[in-house]
C-alpha cells in the first residue's frame, strides 16, 4: 500500500505503518479531517489515530494527491474526489466556490475520504452464471450503496466475461474507466486483472469512451460503473441498439428506487434489462447479493462474511 501511504507526512506515516499492521486487505477507508484523530474503517470495525491533521499535513497531502501542481486537477476538484494510483478514490471536501450556480472550484480542503481499492478475484464468480443465456451475456444492472462492493464486483465481472467461464467462451470485452477505479490502469496499462480479452479507455468521459469503444474496438460487451447523467443514459441506448451487451452500476439504496430516477427513465422504459443485482455490506452480516430477472423473480441470494 505504498501508494497509499507516500500521501502521509512522516509521523503520521509511521503510526499508520504501526496501527495496519498486515490488516491492509481489510481497510475500507481512511477518514482525515481537520484537528481531528484519524478515522481508519476495516470491514467489522472502526479505529482511531491519536493523531491528526494540521494545515502542514493538508498542504502535504494536496501536494501529495496532485503532484504539487494542484491545477491539473481542477476537473476532479470540481467533482470532489481524485482518483491516485491503484485505483484508490480519494474524497474531498471544503469551501466551493459557484460560477452560475455551478461548482467552479473546490478550496479550503478540510476533509479527506480515502477509499481503497481492493481486487477480489472471485468475488463474481457466483453471479456471473447467473448473468448468460446460452453462450450469451445478457444486459445487467448492478445497484447498491456506496461501499457496498459495486466497482470490486464489476471489475471481477469483467475479468471472467474476458476469460471465459464455464459453458461461456471468453468474450470480447471493453471498459469505460472514467476514474480509473475499474482496472487502476497506469501509463495505459491495467494494474487488475481485468481479464485476457478486455480493453481499458482509461480517465475518459463515460459517453465519450463508449462511443469510441464501439466504433474503434468491435466489443461484445461493455461495462461502465456509475451511469447517472442523462449523456450516459443516451450513449448506453447507443450501445444497446448496436447489439452490444451491457454491464453497468448504479447507486441506489433498492432497485425500485433506482427506477424512479429521472435520468435513468429511459432505460427502463425499453426495458433493457434483463439481470439486476443488488449489492449491499453490514458489518454485522458482511457483503451480500440478491439476483433478479427483468420480471423481479429473485434467482439467488447470498450472503459472504465479507468481500
Amino acid at each position: 500500500m505504498e501508494e497509499i501511504l507516500r500521501l502521509f507526512p512522516t509521523p503520521i506515516k509511521e503510526k499508520l505503518t504501526k496501527q495496519m499492521e498486515n490488516r491492509w486487505q481489510d481497510l475500507l477507508e481512511i477518514r482525515l479531517r481537520m484537528f481531528k484523530p484519524i478515522e481508519l474503517n476495516f470491514t467489522h470495525q472502526v479505529e482511531w489515530l491519536t493523531e491528526s491533521i494540521d494545515d502542514a499535513d493538508r498542504n502535504y497531502i494536496l501536494n501529495q494527491l496532485s503532484e504539487h501542481s494542484l491545477y491539473r486537477y481542477e476537473e476532479e476538484l470540481r467533482e470532489g474526489y481524485i482518483t491516485i494510483e491503484g485505483g484508490h478514490r480519494v474524497g474531498l471536501a471544503g469551501k466551493v466556490t459557484l460560477a452560475d450556480n455551478r461548482v467552479k472550484s473546490l478550496k479550503f480542503i478540510t476533509s479527506f475520504n480515502i477509499r481503497i481499492a481492493h481486487e477480489k478475484i472471485g468475488v463474481a464468480q457466483g453471479i456471473v452464471r447467473y448473468l448468460n443465456e446460452n453462450t450469451d451475456y445478457l444486459h445487467t444492472l448492478i445497484v447498491g450503496a456506496p461501499q457496498s462492493g459495486k466497482t470490486t464486483v464489476l471489475r471481477d465481472i469483467a475479468r471472467l466475461m474476458g476469460n471465459g467461464i464455464e459453458n461461456v467462451p471468453a468474450k470480447k470485452v471493453a471498459i469505460i474507466d472514467e476514474r480509473s477505479e475499474i482496472a487502476a490502469s497506469k501509463n495505459g496499462i491495467p494494474q487488475f486483472d481485468v481479464g485476457m480479452r478486455t480493453d481499458v479507455m482509461d480517465a475518459c468521459p463515460k459517453s465519450s469512451g463508449m462511443m469510441m469503444m464501439l466504433r474503434s474496438m468491435s466489443p461484445e460487451v461493455i461495462l461502465v460503473d456509475e451511469i447517472g447523467k442523462e449523456i450516459d443514459v443516451q450513449a448506453l441506448l447507443d450501445v444497446f441498439h448496436a447489439g452490444v451487451t451491457i454491464v453497468c452500476t448504479a447507486h441506489g439504496s433498492s432497485i425500485e428506487e433506482v427506477k424512479k430516477r429521472r435520468s435513468l427513465k429511459h432505460l427502463f422504459h425499453e426495458d433493457i434489462f434483463k439481470r439486476y443485482v443488488f449489492l449491499s455490506f453490514q458489518q454485522a452480516k458482511g457483503f451480500q447479493y440478491e439476483i433478479y430477472d427483468e420480471h423481479g423473480n429473485r434467482l439467488m441470494k447470498m450472503l459472504e462474511k465479507e468481500r
